[in-house]
This record gives structure tokens, C-alpha cells and sequence, in this order.
């Protein structure tokens, strides 16, 4: 106990399941939430006033991005803080200023305002690093991969539901309700981490070598391999999501494009939740930079197969390998920084790699688009497969985990109802 940071001491007296449970609540209504009105922004831009089709597209594009340029710059900040102040107020902040912009987002008056308040969500939310923040202060050290991998369940889902759920609800009532519910369900789970998330945080003191960052655990080329894996990783992811949907256009002639393309990222979507859990499970046990690079290497392998596909019946069963294959990849190196940091720096470390990965999502659908205007609809997925293989051979050469920088163990965690999986 006394090898553990103020704050870890206190946090260790009560059970760890009802934070846990509250921020994976919380993760699932965010990501339901900002997932549910982007269906149909191209279409809500036109209701502002846009009316050329090349102007939405333009706009559309702005809007997509702007959350990820801010977000760059203020993850780093906001974990800073909370590294001074505690991760729950983070989860919160985040929560809360999430819920007011996307409901200012529903009376937009045009397309500036709009563009504006996006800008303004990427500086002021980052649910995924507050919660996974908070998730690695407050989990047993032998649990860590399996709650990240469980977090990464809520996120997939979330992600999976929003889009169905909010274009069903703005063909019904309009363009602008999506924006308040979206707004209402990113409150509720603010509500839920304030009332049943406890961290007992109490700022820890600098020790000589108590603070052991990104730089300290993995030396500057290491940080350097893990931030590029972050951005490459959320770069490829993004480049080619713009232009799946023409992809399966092109392979499916005569049939329902737009249900076959929802299918089959619903198809990878619960694959990958399905993997996220059981790579967290075995990451525990047999190294989670080990897990990393095997999913990094598979992924690129069935990545760049994409590229021989001729039929659907292929490139389903080729989504839901590759799905399995790349649910791991997220949960294993939160893990791995979260194993290697001390907790006192998981904010800022956090921080910075959600920056990086902020990065990657503003600029791979751009990218994306222009290999693809120039090489066709097929060259992306061998681009992509060869950004994957990348990073994990960077992994591989360079991510090695200083034993001086690795925090102490937890202790063991008092006796616990059982949780969900164990």
C-alpha cells in the first residue's frame, strides 16, 4: 500500500467494480451519443442553407475533421490536469461539456456556427482518455488488460447503435431532435460517473523517481514507436472509412449497397468487441506488447487482402476475421502504457497518445479520399495493411519497457463480488 500514490491508497478501501461499471456506462452513452447525429450531418448542413453539392461535401469535410484538430491539441492538456486534480472531474468535464455542445449543435443557425461548436467539442470532451485514465487508477494491475478490453466492448457498441438509432430518429422527427437526445445521453452518463464513480484522489507527491512518464518507461525512441503506433493505427483505421461504402458499391452490383456496407462494419464492429475482451483476458497473462504486435501483423495481413476481394459473401467473411484481428489492438496498448507509467502520469500519458491518435482520425478520411481518386477504390486496403504491418514492427524494435519506470504492483484486490467474465 505504501508503494501506491496518495489517492491509490484511499481508492483501495473501497471495491474498484462500481467505478468501473460507471465508467463503461459512461463510455457506451458517449459514444451512442456522438455517433448518433453523424449519419446525417451532410444532410443537415444542406438544411442550413448549403445548397451546392460541392460546398456540403467541402463543409462536410471541415466539420469531420475539426473535432480531431482540437482534440490533438487538448488531450495533452486536459490530462495534465488531471494528473493534478483527479481523473473523475475529467470524466465529468468531459461527460457534461460534451452534452451542452451537442445540444447547441441542434439550434445551429448555419454552417459557421456549426463548423464552430465542432472545433469547440474536440477541445472540451475526450471521453475515451478520461475514462481509460481513471479505468487504469482505480483496476488491479492483474485486471487491466480485461477492463480496457471490456471499455473498448462499450465503445464498439456504442458505436455500432448511434448511427442506426439517430438516422432512424431523424427520419422520423428532423434533423435537429438527434442533436438533444445525443445531448441527453452524454449527460445521463455524466450523471452516472458522478454518482456512483469514487476515485478518493489526492494529488501525489514528486518522490525522487516517483514520476515515471512515457519517456521514462519506454526511452525516446520507444515513446516515439508508441505515439506513431497510436497515430498510424487511428490514420489507417480512417482512411479508408470514407470510401468503404463506394467499395462495396463496386463488388455488390444490382444489390443494396447501403444495407450491405451498414452490415458489414456491424459485422466487424461486434467482432472486434467480441475479440477486445477476450485479447484483454490473454494480454494479462502472456504480455500485452506481444498480443500488440501479433494483432498489429494479422490485421495488416487480412487489411491488404481486401484488395483481391470479387463478392460479398468474401468480404464478409474477410470483415469478420478481420474485425477479430484488430479488436485487440486497442485494448493491449492502453494496457501496455498503463502497466509501464506510473499512475501518477497516466493523465498526461494518456494525453499525449490520445493526441496522437486525434491526429491520425483528422487526417486519414483527406488522405484516404485522394489515394483513392487516384489509384481507385482498391489501393487504400494494401496501403492500409502496409501502415498496420509498420506498427508493429515498431513495437517489435523499439517498445521496450524500462524496469525502473514500471510501477509497483498493486496489491492484491480486497474481496470482491463477482464481476462480469471472471
Amino acid at each position: 500500500m505504501e508503494s501506491l500514490p496518495a489517492g491509490e491508497q484511499a481508492e483501495q478501501c473501497r471495491p474498484w467494480q462500481s467505478t468501473f461499471y460507471a465508467c463503461w456506462i459512461a463510455q457506451l452513452f458517449s459514444h451512442v451519443g456522438f455517433s448518433f447525429v453523424m449519419p446525417f450531418i451532410p444532410f443537415y448542413i444542406e438544411e442550413l442553407g448549403v445548397a451546392d453539392q460541392g460546398q456540403v461535401a467541402i463543409w462536410s469535410g471541415i466539420v469531420t475533421m475539426a473535432m480531431g484538430l482540437t482534440m490533438t491539441v487538448f488531450s495533452p492538456i486536459w490530462g495534465a490536469v488531471a494528473d493534478r486534480y483527479g481523473r473523475k472531474p475529467m470524466v465529468e468535464r468531459a461527460m457534461f461539456g460534451g452534452a451542452v455542445i451537442l445540444t447547441l449543435m441542434g439550434r445551429a443557425r448555419n454552417v459557421y456556427e456549426l463548423a464552430t461548436l465542432r472545433f469547440i467539442q474536440g477541445a472540451l470532451t475526450g471521453t475515451v482518455v478520461a475514462t481509460t485514465a481513471l479505468v487504469s487508477s482505480i483496476s488491479p494491475r492483474e485486471r487491466l488488460g480485461y477492463n480496457l478490453g471490456l471499455m473498448q466492448v462499450a465503445m464498439l457498441v456504442g458505436v455500432a447503435l448511434g448511427p442506426w438509432l439517430g438516422g432512424t430518429v431523424a427520419d422520423q422527427f428532423g434533423y435537429r431532435p438527434p442533436f438533444y437526445v445525443a445531448g441527453a445521453m452524454l449527460f445521463l452518463g455524466g450523471l452516472v460517473v458522478l454518482l456512483f464513480a469514487h476515485e478518493g484522489f489526492r494529488r501525489p507527491e514528486r518522490a525522487a523517481g516517483g514520476n515515471h512518464g512515457l519517456r521514462q518507461a519506454f526511452g525516446g525512441r520507444g515513446m516515439l514507436a508508441i505515439l506513431s503506433v497510436f497515430f498510424f493505427t487511428r490514420f489507417s483505421m480512417s482512411f479508408v472509412g470514407p470510401i468503404f461504402p463506394l467499395f462495396v458499391e463496386e463488388i455488390a452490383v444490382g444489390m443494396p449497397a447501403a444495407t450491405i456496407a451498414g452490415m458489414l462494419m456491424a459485422v466487424a464492429g461486434i467482432a472486434s468487441g467480441l475479440s477486445a475482451v477476450i485479447v484483454g483476458r490473454v494480454s494479462d497473462r502472456v504480455g500485452h506488447k506481444r498480443l500488440l504486435v501479433a494483432s498489429a501483423t494479422v490485421s495488416s495481413l487480412l487489411a491488404a487482402v481486401h484488395a483481391l476481394v470479387q463478392s460479398v459473401g468474401q468480404l464478409f467473411g474477410l470483415r469478420l476475421t478481420w474485425g477479430f484481428a484488430t479488436g485487440g489492438t486497442s485494448p493491449a496498448i492502453n494496457a501496455l502504457i498503463g502497466t509501464s507509467v506510473s499512475s501518477d502520469t497516466y493523465g498526461r500519458s494518456y494525453g499525449i497518445s490520445q493526441s496522437a491518435s486525434a491526429l491520425g482520425m483528422a487526417l486519414g478520411p483527406l488522405a484516404g479520399g485522394l489515394v483513392a481518386s487516384a489509384l481507385g477504390l482498391r489501393w487504400p486496403f494494401v496501403i492500409m495493411g502496409g501502415l498496420l504491418l509498420m506498427c508493429a514492427v515498431l513495437v517489435q524494435r523499439f517498445v521496450r519497457p524500462s524496469r525502473s519506470g514500471a510501477p509497483a504492483p498493486a496489491p492484491p484486490a480486497p474481496h470482491t463480488p463477482t464481476v462480469i467474465g471472471k
